[in-house]
Formats: structure tokens, sequence, C-alpha cells
């Protein structure tokens, strides 16, 4: 029914207005001619039976015309705006989307850099760790070496100065000998036999 309503608002208005329009022009005429003079009240228009054939022709006429303008301006927009919309949300919900995924990546990314980062510190905190420990061992074998060297140098000074100091003793006691000996025997010993006396004695102690 609307595809023929639709074929007829395309095709059949100006024969139908062509042979209808006579026929309501007469029908007018004839309801004027026959209405009564007599100043009597005439009845209401819709429901003069004399004038139906005009009103559905009219009727026929407003109806195809809002047909024909809701099928080819009203609802062709209102589709077309639905279907912008309809793409609209869609193109925003494909955004959203894209937006959402991006930042799971760039969270993702933002952790795996934070993971990097501390594996960083902790092995630049063990390497500064391990750096430290043999610098300080480095400095301990250093002053060890150090006080070695030293206490080599000590015990050479106190062996020569033990010695330098023996030969004093030795000679001073060699001439002690001689004096006690030369006073008390009158008779002084030799050089040697002071010397070897004092060597025994040194040697008991």
């Amino acid at each position: 029914m609307p595809v023929r309503s639709s074929q007829f608002v395309r095709h059949g208005w100006a024969g139908l207005v062509a042979s209808a329009l006579p026929a309501t022009l007469l029908a007018g005429t004839a309801a004027a001619a026959t209405s009564p003079l007599s100043g009597e009240k005439a009845a209401f228009p819709p429901f003069d039976a004399s004038t139906f054939a005009g009103q559905l022709f009219w009727l026929a006429i407003t109806f195809g015309a809002l047909y024909w303008l809701m099928s080819k301006i009203a609802l062709p927009r209102v589709g077309a705006i639905l279907e912008e919309r309809a793409d609209t949300i869609s193109r925003d919900l494909d955004n959203v989307a894209q937006m959402q995924a991006k930042a799971e990546e760039t969270a993702k990314a933002y952790e795996t850099a934070l993971t990097e980062a501390r594996k960083n510190a902790q092995a630049i905190a063990q390497a500064s760790r391990d750096a430290g420990a043999k610098a300080s061992d480095a400095r301990r074998h250093a002053v060890e070496a150090e006080l070695s060297a030293k206490l080599v140098k000590a015990e050479a000074t106190i062996a020569a100065t033990k010695t330098k100091a023996m030969t004093n003793v030795r000679g001073l006691g060699s001439e002690v000998a001689i004096a006690i000996v030369t006073k008390l025997t009158g008779q002084a010993p030799s050089a040697s036999e002071a010397s070897e006396a004092v060597d025994q004695v040194l040697a008991r102690g």
C-alpha cells in the first residue's frame, strides 16, 4: 500500500488534479445554486453531504502530500541524523578503547621502567659496596705493609743499637775488669784476657 501511494504521489497528481478539479468546481456551483436564499440556516460544511466528494479529494491530496514530505524529506533527515549519531557514538567508543589500550600500555611501560630502575639501583649499590670494600682492603693492606716495613726497620735499628751497645759494654767491661784486677792483684791482665772474661760473663747473662 505505501508503494502504490508513493507511485501515485510521484506520477498521478497532475492527472488527478486535472480530472477532479472541474468536478469539484461543478459540485460547488451546483451547491451554490441549490442553496436556499430565504435566509434559512445552512448545515455545517463538513457535515454537508453535498461537499463529501471535495472533502475526500482534498483529504487524499493532503495525506499524499504529507506522506511524500515524510518519506522524502523528514524521515531521510531523521535517519541521517540517527546514523550520524550512531557513527559518532561508535567512533567515540573506538577512541575510548584506543585511549584505554594506550593507558594500559603506558602503565605497563612505567612498571617495566620502575622495575629496571630498581634493579639498576640495587646493582649500583652493590657495586658501590664492592668498590668500598676493595678500597678498604687496599688501604688496610697498604697500612699493614707500611707498618710491617716500619717494624722491620725498627727491629733493624734496635738490633744495630743493641749490637753497638753490646760492643760499648764489652769495651767498657774490659777496661773495668783490667782496672779491678790491677787494683786487686797489682798486675794488669792483658786486653785479650779481659775481653774473654767479659764475654764469658755476658754469655752467662
